[in-house]
């Protein structure tokens, strides 16, 4: 727990560092955009409409409102593995200044999660507006869309720091991560009925944090129930465990950084 102490005195410290990080990565991102964050508003529409197309008629009789099923999942999925691509390269990226000043260096991929929060934001507000337009009813159990929002953006922190370490020693790991992601996102149900892997690998599921987050978004959303407490539990343990890894594999390899990059 030494390491969580040091991180935590260090962002007290440079709090204010990490919010000038994380307003120059979203800069940066929308920076020469003709429409700059309306985009994050309607790639999902667009992703949402090409799929609705395409899949919706293969699993129609198994999904009811897929098209809002499909969203729920593509909304956590994207912001998940937006801001893990981005924290992978962070550090490597950022070798210059690492080079000349002193900051945190969690504060680089981390910052690359927080600036994904607002791709996100826009995300969840082209959901509801496609639920206006396809009269999906809205629930007050959507106000807890924050939890799994909350899981998954633990959940990336920690494999963010993972892989931004992994990337300095490793330059390969940004094209095994790609691979990875792919077959990953294949393994999670977003636009196929989870009853479909459960029948031939069930353990796809049961150890795949991305479908306990997405399950769960969808229960608050389109089920209009709040998952008990089991569910919150597998999905904290799922966020937590895989945070504290990054923080004690960050913290073990950022002293040899400057070697590296």
């Amino acid at each position: 727990m030494k390491q969580l102490k040091n991180y935590i005195k260090g962002f007290m410290k440079y709090k204010d560092l990490l919010k000038e990080l994380v307003a120059r990565d979203i800069k940066i991102r929308y920076r020469r955009s003709v429409l700059g964050m309306f985009w994050t508003i309607l790639n999902p529409i667009l992703m949402m409409c090409v799929f609705t197309v395409v899949f919706s008629r293969l699993f129609r009789s198994d999904i009811d409102n897929f098209t809002i099923y499909f969203l729920c999942g593509n909304v956590l999925w994207s912001f998940m593995t937006e801001s893990t691509n981005n924290a992978l390269n962070s550090i490597v990226g950022n070798q210059s200044l690492i080079k000349k000043v002193y900051i945190p260096k969690y504060f680089f991929p981390l910052s690359k999660v927080l600036s994904s929060l607002v791709n996100l934001f826009f995300a969840y507000i082209a959901m509801m507006i496609v639920m206006l337009v396809t009269k999906t009813p809205f629930s007050v159990t959507m106000l807890l869309s924050v939890l799994p929002i909350f899981y998954v953006m633990l959940f990336s922190i920690g494999l963010g720091m993972c892989l931004a370490a992994w990337m300095v020693f490793f330059r390969d790991v940004f094209q095994l991560y790609s691979v990875i992601t792919l077959a990953w996102m294949y393994l999670t149900p977003m636009f196929y009925p989870a009853s479909l892997l459960e029948e031939v690998l069930p353990a796809a599921l049961r150890w795949n944090p991305m479908y306990h987050y997405i399950t769960y978004l969808r229960c608050l959303v389109l089920e209009r129930k709040i998952p008990g407490i089991a569910e919150n539990i597998v999905c904290l343990a799922f966020s937590v465990t895989i945070f504290l890894i990054g923080l004690r594999v960050f913290y073990k390899k950022q002293d040899k950084f400057i070697l590296y990059i």
